[in-house]
């Protein structure tokens, strides 16, 4: 019976949708920027009732699990093909690492499979593993093979891990003993300590449980080691797992947590003020109104980010080939008007992909922040275009689709339509995936937003040639940029690093296929009745999170 009223619900939800939206689309007297404003309002409350009515209800069976929010929903647990930091939210629930990130305001790592490890030479790390560390399923005892075996498949060109620039220039993990090893680069690689042991590469899997499915893994492991069991996938409801009783790190801080992907924040903000969700980050928006009146027995904290955001263009696409066209878009973008109309006067133009207080961050950019419309006029003349209609593809989040429309009323003022393309969560990351089609090909203008690690590395690794139609959406390519990429991974002397990163920028600014937005910043707010860990960019560490 409940599962009939489910479906009726649900019919009827849908339902509701449709015809709303037919309503708005037929409403001659409804601007577009009128038109999304309204529909992203009505899709918050309707989400919002959706969430409630299946599952996601304090008063469900799981009461007592700890719920949390991630912006997406899983994509792949194996580690070789994550896609991002949603599934590495994920793995590190359930995966062991050498070492993992330490939560707090500073950035460093603790020990977890490694019982110790240590920079040995500037190509050469040695490490020991802790014994008794136990696979499940029967898969045995974690031993170096293992570490070796994790390591080297994501840079084995068979394998073609899209998470391969993580590994940078590793050549090989040496079997010393059963628990020891040595992990070899081919030059120096400083970043192995900021961005490929505590993060996704750097999560080991079971050689042998691999192996017994021709290492074919997508959302089911075969075997994990970590403080939690993947007990469920419930595909755009939530992932739960529970306590690993065998865990090597003594007893797992909660007895289940479940995970819930809500990709726009409002929405979230609203389940979390029902008692749906114990932890949450919020829209930049709320974060006056949450100070003055915050929800009984909550703490909201507030964190710098790593984030960057920018309008990229597809320099592949027939229009947007033409660089004095691209040049013409970047010079007409206000970041101020983005700044206030979707951060609220909360974040920052960026100077580039860079974070402040990281190697390689711009003082400041080749281009100004600020709206320069005579000089965007001069190289529209120039690219010889006229009556010029351009899409900008953006993901379905309240702050997107509002500098979508700031960006369209910008480019308005030098007679440039732009027509805006909303995407769920989903749809948004294969846009650019060549292996999804042919889609890519029609890109043109995109809002994107990537997280990254405390290296720079981890944010220029994706605009390599290699990365085109992977992550590199822009499909932007230059042989210098990609020279310097390489070079800097490997640069030990910080001052030459920093350089070298900012002449990276430069290039990607030049090209005209970037426009630099903003950093964000990050708020998050969660319920006393849970003790949360985190980055110190606010990005949640679920593996440490317990309750009170």
């Amino acid at each position: 019976m409940q599962r009939i009223i489910k479906i009726s619900i649900s019919i009827i939800f849908f339902f509701i949708i449709g015809v709303f939206f037919v309503g708005l689309k037929k409403d001659a007297n409804y601007k577009t920027d009128s038109l999304i404003g309204e529909k992203m309002k009505i899709k918050t409350l309707l989400i919002a009732l959706f969430i409630s009515v299946f599952g996601l209800s304090s008063s469900s069976a799981l009461a007592d699990a700890v719920k949390v929010r991630d912006y997406s929903d899983l994509k792949n647990i194996d580690p070789a093909f994550s896609g991002g930091m949603f599934d590495e939210s994920i793995q590190s629930l359930i995966y062991s690492k050498l070492i993992q990130l330490k939560p707090g305001r500073e950035w460093g790592y603790v020990l977890d499979a490694a019982e110790s490890i240590e920079q040995t030479s500037p190509t050469t790390i040695d490490f020991k593993l802790k014994e008794g560390i136990m696979f499940t399923n029967g898969f045995g005892e974690m031993t170096v093979e293992d570490v070796k075996y994790s390591f080297e498949r994501i840079v084995d060109p068979d394998v073609k891990s899209t998470n391969s620039p993580d590994w940078g220039p590793l050549k090989e993990v040496v079997v010393n003993s059963k628990y020891e090893g040595t992990i070899v680069f081919n030059e120096p690689y400083p970043p192995a300590w900021t961005i490929a042991l505590p993060y996704i590469v750097g999560n080991i899997v079971s050689k042998k449980a691999w192996d017994s499915v021709d290492g074919k893994v997508s959302t089911t492991p075969p075997s994990v080691s970590g403080p939690y069991l993947f007990k469920e996938w419930q595909p755009k409801q939530k992932s739960i797992f529970v306590r690993n009783p065998d865990w090597h790190g003594g007893k797992a801080p909660l007895d289940e947590i479940h995970i819930i992907p809500i990709d726009d924040e409002a929405t979230a903000q609203l389940a979390f003020e029902a008692g749906d969700i114990h932890y949450t980050r919020v829209p930049m928006s709320s974060v006056g109104s949450l100070k003055a009146s915050p929800p009984a027995n909550s703490i909201l904290e507030e964190f710098p980010s790593l984030y960057y955001v920018w309008v990229g263009m597809n320099v592949e696409n027939d229009l947007l080939s033409n660089k004095n066209l691209r040049k013409a878009i970047q010079h007409a973008i206000d970041v101020p008007s983005i700044m206030q109309a979707s951060y609220f006067g909360a974040a920052v133009p960026s100077t580039g992909i860079i974070a402040p207080g990281l190697i390689g961050h711009r003082s400041e950019s080749l281009i100004s922040p600020e709206a320069n419309i005579a000089r965007a006029k001069e190289y529209l003349d120039a690219s010889g275009l006229s009556n010029v209609r351009v899409t900008l593809d953006v993901l379905n989040k309240a702050a997107n689709v509002t500098t979508a429309q700031v960006i369209q009323a910008n480019l308005a003022q030098i007679g440039i339509t732009l027509d805006i393309n909303m995407h769920e969560s989903g749809a948004f990351w294969s846009l650019g995936d060549d292996t999804a089609g042919d889609r890519y090909k029609d890109i043109q203008l995109i809002l994107n937003r990537y997280s990254m690690g405390p290296d720079p590395s981890y944010a220029t690794a994706w605009f390599v040639t290699s990365q085109k139609g992977v992550w590199n959406w822009e499909r932007f390519s230059d042989a210098a940029f990609d020279t310097l990429e390489a070079a800097a991974k490997s640069e030990v002397d910080n001052t030459k690093r920093d350089q070298m990163y900012q002449r990276m920028q430069d290039i990607m600014e030049n090209s005209g296929a970037y426009r630099f937005i903003t950093h964000e910043a990050t708020p998050v707010i969660y319920s006393k009745s849970i003790s949360p860990a985190f980055r110190p960019d606010g990005l949640p560490l679920f593996r440490y999170f317990s309750s009170n």
